[in-house]
């Protein structure tokens, strides 16, 4: 069962049940977030997040007048977008928003569902997909693992924290689902892009938190060796700028 979503391209991996702000400026987003306000309070104000593979979210400038395509920036020589965008994305459903007297907009997305796209439609000024929510399954090994995942994870928080020589108090509880779980720790892990993307697309919780405990492992074997970690926040989220 599929239906069409507006697709907003990112440099970052939205998970379900994870918070992401977005401050949105190019015009064409700007009319994609607009399409979304002057729906029926009644109706879901909702588009899809794709990690970009090969690209990036600000279009060039464009040396002719007028906004940018809906492709511009994508990177894709031969105009398909499924070459330029992972296809397993998230649904990000629309918290809060505000209008800036520009006409930019400040977000607040939620993650809810992860979707495969099957198809882009490009003949409007924003990208819209025709979507296919996938199941959430949990794998029968899911709750053995997550016990090990949140140990792997604290010791990662404690060596990411002495790297930044900063202090690691009030720490908060994790939660105890797995699932949930398993898409906390992927998003709060300091990890290239293309590997936050293999998490999302993992099949099931299962298969997830195996390889997190994995990343988890080697990560803090390699911080273990770092005296210190280059001048970068390593411990704030992924910021879009568009």
């Amino acid at each position: 069962m599929t239906e069409r979503l507006p697709i907003f391209p990112l440099n970052t991996v939205l998970y379900p049940g994870l918070v992401l702000p977005l401050h949105v400026f190019e015009e064409r987003y700007r009319r994609l977030v607009a399409d979304l306000v002057a729906r029926p309070e009644e109706e879901p104000r909702r588009f899809g997040v794709l990690a970009i593979k090969d690209g990036r979210e600000v279009a060039p400038v464009r040396e002719a007048d007028g906004p940018a395509g809906p492709l511009d920036g994508l990177g894709t020589v031969t105009g398909d977008p499924l070459e330029a965008l992972h296809h397993i994305g998230c649904v990000a459903d629309v918290a809060s928003v505000q209008e800036q007297p520009d006409g930019q907009y400040e977000l607040l997305v939620t993650g809810t569902t992860r979707f495969r796209l099957r198809s882009v439609d490009v003949t409007g000024p924003y990208l819209v997909g025709e979507i296919e929510p996938i199941e959430e399954r949990t794998g029968d090994g899911a709750g053995a693992l997550a016990s090990g995942v949140e140990r792997a994870f604290r010791a990662y928080q404690q060596k990411l924290a002495g790297a930044k020589e900063v202090s690691l108090t009030g720490q908060s509880e994790l939660p105890n689902d797995p699932q949930v779980l398993s898409y906390l720790v992927a998003a709060a892990a300091v990890l290239p892009t293309p590997v936050k993307q293999e998490l999302l697309a993992c099949p099931d919780t299962e298969e997830r938190l195996t390889k997190e405990l994995q990343l988890l492992r080697h990560e803090t074997a390699v911080l273990s060796w770092l005296p210190s970690v280059p001048g970068v926040d390593l411990t704030r989220q992924s910021f879009s700028p568009n």
